[in-house]
């Protein structure tokens, strides 16, 4: 997961949004290697949404099926499932590479890409683009949302039985470890889903008016259609590093290196003043 997000990073951000914007007309403008960054991306942001469904399912797993966890949860089974995802990602997405034209023909050389207008009238590429829309996000977030959903009811069930095999002993006044791992378990799994709707919400929310204004021309960066369309790539892009985020940020281990990591310079500054006293 950290991988692809930070892969979708690189090719989003780094290689396509940056370059665009303060260096434009560079190598990475020509159409056969714009073409390819835009293939590359949408392989990344797919890999990167099914491996956050993929985690989830094994979550879920792994706190509702004891039985299934011993056979599910292993890192044998982990690196085929990371790897038919990843696979599938980019096959998946081959098609967009042959989906744009250049916009500028310059030297004989093209420049910049843009989708074929012809495209438009295609039923195959309807089909396409409606399968592409399903796929990711609509069918990742009910399949996160269900499981997450799954996740929480067994979790509530079995917190109601554990109160009632603790009710009316000496233990029933104290903390209970297990409970409060499992309230942890249920704020995490909301935290995700919550913010999977959030940052993907504007892109459903661009895609639908895409649809429903056909001819609209933006004319200029103030254009709320402009607006919308930007807000719904940044938080798109967003929504590929939050998961991962979040899923780090609640485990134990990774605080404890984290506080380490921050303290490290103030330890390497004490050990090298004390060297040289």
């Amino acid at each position: 997961m950290a991988a692809t997000d930070l892969l979708v990073i690189i090719t989003t951000v780094i290689v396509n949004r940056i370059p665009a914007i303060y260096s434009p007309g560079n190598f990475l403008s020509i159409t056969p290697v714009c073409s390819f960054s835009v293939a590359l991306i949408y392989a990344a942001r797919d890999s990167s949404v099914w491996l956050t469904v993929t985690f989830t399912f094994d979550r879920y797993v792994a706190i509702c099926w004891q039985k299934l966890k011993a056979k599910y949860c292993t890192q044998r089974t982990a690196g085929i499932v990371v790897s038919v995802v990843c696979t599938l990602g980019c096959v998946i997405n081959i098609p967009w590479y042959f989906l744009h034209e250049p916009l500028y023909i310059i030297n004989n050389v093209p420049w910049y890409c843009k989708r074929s207008d012809i495209l438009s009238s295609f039923l195959l590429w309807v089909i396409f683009e409606w399968i592409d829309r399903i796929l990711t996000p609509c069918l990742p977030f009910l399949l996160i949302l269900s499981f997450n959903t799954l996740t929480v009811r067994h979790i509530l069930a079995a917190n109601r039985a554990r109160r009632r095999l603790r009710s009316g002993s000496t233990e029933e006044r104290q903390s209970d470890p297990e409970m409060e791992s499992r309230r942890k378990s249920i704020v995490l799994l909301f935290a995700i889903s919550g913010c999977f709707i959030l940052l993907w919400l504007p892109y459903i929310i661009h895609y639908l008016v895409l649809r429903f204004q056909v001819g609209y021309t933006v004319t200029g960066y103030r254009d709320p259609r402009y607006i919308l369309m930007e807000s719904a790539n940044m938080s798109q892009m967003l929504s590929c590093c939050t998961n991962t985020f979040i899923y780090a940020v609640t485990q134990n281990k990774f605080r404890k290196e984290l506080k380490v990591l921050m303290k490290f310079p103030l330890y390497f500054s004490h050990s090298l003043a004390s060297s040289r006293k």
